[in-house]
């Protein structure tokens, strides 16, 4: 009976959690493996070439490494790397150093634009700076309507509220320390709050569709307004 048992291999048997850790996970698990035996040939050439199959593998295996122009110099840097920086072979380009990759990236900073007015939008500012400080009094009366008619639009779509243009009178003139100023009595441009993107044309096809189905109807018999015509034909 317990010849005929099963002896089952333990390293099948082990989950995930219990095998070492996968060094770059786009190639899975097999890959590493893989790597590793190709450590174990002693044939300096052929290890050469099982490492140039095992490139091309992982090319099809990170598809998107193709995208830049140094993919094949990436693929065998991702070898090296997942070899633990212990594979020897005759490869066109040089090992790379271990402490790179232990080295963190430069901290790029966060912008720290101090926006009064956010809800109007970071450009928004930038557009009423720059026409503040246009000179000729007729363009930049001509810039204020033009940037409070954006304001309202872009007040309308952040919080999808009714604004009234007296709110973006003063909005604007504050915004432009009095640079912008514009009669309390000029009526702006804006979106509707309950209209929204795409449906501006939604009502012409709408009117459209009853015609159709006008028409479709006066050319049914058993419509009372089509028995009429036809008697008048007649």
């Amino acid at each position: 009976m317990h010849s005929n048992r099963i002896i089952m291999d333990k390293q099948g048997l082990l989950y995930n959690t219990e095998r070492g850790q996968i060094i770059i996970s786009e190639y899975g698990r097999n890959m590493q493996e893989m790597i590793r035996h190709l450590m174990e040939i002693e044939d300096r050439q052929k290890r050469t070439e099982a490492a140039q199959f095992i490139i091309s593998v992982m090319a099809q295996m990170n598809p998107q490494v193709k995208q830049s122009d140094d993919y094949l110099h990436k693929l065998w840097d991702h070898l090296y790397i997942i070899s633990d920086y212990q594979l020897d072979v005759d490869s066109p380009y040089p090992m790379p150093e271990p402490q790179a990759r232990a080295e963190r990236p430069r901290h790029v900073g966060y912008q720290n634009n101090h926006i009064e007015y956010g809800h109007y939008g970071h450009y928004m500012a930038k557009m009423v700076e720059m026409a503040s400080a246009v000179d000729d009094e007729e363009a930049r009366q001509a810039l204020a309507l033009s940037i409070a008619n954006q304001m309202k639009r872009n007040y309308t779509e952040w919080g999808g509220n009714v604004v009234s243009d007296q709110q973006i009178i003063a909005d604007l003139k504050n915004m432009s320390h009095g640079r912008l100023v514009l009669d309390e009595e000029t009526k702006l441009n804006g979106v509707e709050p309950s209209m929204k993107p795409g449906q501006q044309g939604q009502g012409k096809k709408k009117k459209k569709k009853k015609q159709s189905n006008l028409k479709a109807d006066m050319n049914n018999p058993n419509n009372p307004a089509y028995k009429k015509r036809k008697q008048q034909q007649q």
